[in-house]
């Protein structure tokens, strides 16, 4: 096997790692991110290109970037992956991983998009129906991530830029995700077992954009020794 794993940049694509690397050992050999081109940052995460690059530095694996349009039609985001996908196929890649819980119709649409193309798709979290028992887990074991997007018809704009703990699953509204699955949330992972050092960030300015809000998330420049 030779796993190529989904990242988002969030809390779940690392929670997938971990996991993945825990029952198939040495076969995840590659992280892949869609950004938009026009920003040069995770789509929908809203995360800026070096601090992927600093996550993908701190897993010890490529990173595989596909640069989507923006706007990005379904024609066009179906022909760029298409494209992509027959490269790995070609590198030697056997499986793509996603860290779905449990929405139906977005694990067969990947399941769909894969048929014939010689990636087989995996879905390690899947099922994942009690996710704030996932989220508990996640916490425990040492992950670390900030609230990277909101969308302010179910969450408060205040809840971008905080941190995914158990105040935060405290504070989440009935009816929001304790995962954000459903979209209510986006988060960036920054720290975790899945990580060989943490990903410094800090949470800079926030702002609401095509009706999402968005923390700007910075990497922390390392402290220079005093002479």
């Amino acid at each position: 096997m030779k796993i190529l794993v989904s990242w988002s940049s969030g809390k779940d694509s690392a929670w997938m790692l971990h996991v993945l690397r825990a029952s198939y050992q040495d076969a995840v050999a590659g992280l892949l991110t869609t950004t938009n081109s026009a920003f040069d940052r995770v789509a929908m995460h809203g995360v800026r290109r070096d601090v992927l690059d600093a996550q993908a530095q701190a897993a010890a694996l490529p990173l595989h970037v596909v640069p989507l349009p923006w706007p990005c039609s379904n024609a066009d985001y179906e022909r760029l992956m298409g494209d992509a996908v027959a490269g790995f196929v070609r590198d030697g890649f056997t499986h793509v991983a996603f860290g779905d819980l449990f929405l139906e119709d977005v694990r067969q649409y990947r399941v769909d998009r894969l048929a014939g193309t010689g990636l087989e798709p995996l879905f390690p979290l899947w099922k994942t129906t009690d996710t704030r028992a996932l989220a508990g887990t996640m916490i425990d074991a040492g992950l670390r991530a900030t609230l990277a997007t909101v969308d302010p018809r179910v969450l408060d704009r205040s809840f971008a830029g905080r941190a995914f703990d158990r105040r935060l699953l405290a504070d989440l509204p009935d009816g929001v995700d304790a995962c954000g699955e459903r979209g209510e949330f986006h988060t960036c992972a920054w720290d975790g077992p899945m990580f060989a050092h943490p990903v410094p960030l800090t949470a800079g300015d926030v702002v609401t954009r095509d009706g999402f809000t968005f923390a700007d998330l910075l990497l922390t420049p390392p402290r220079r020794p005093r002479p």
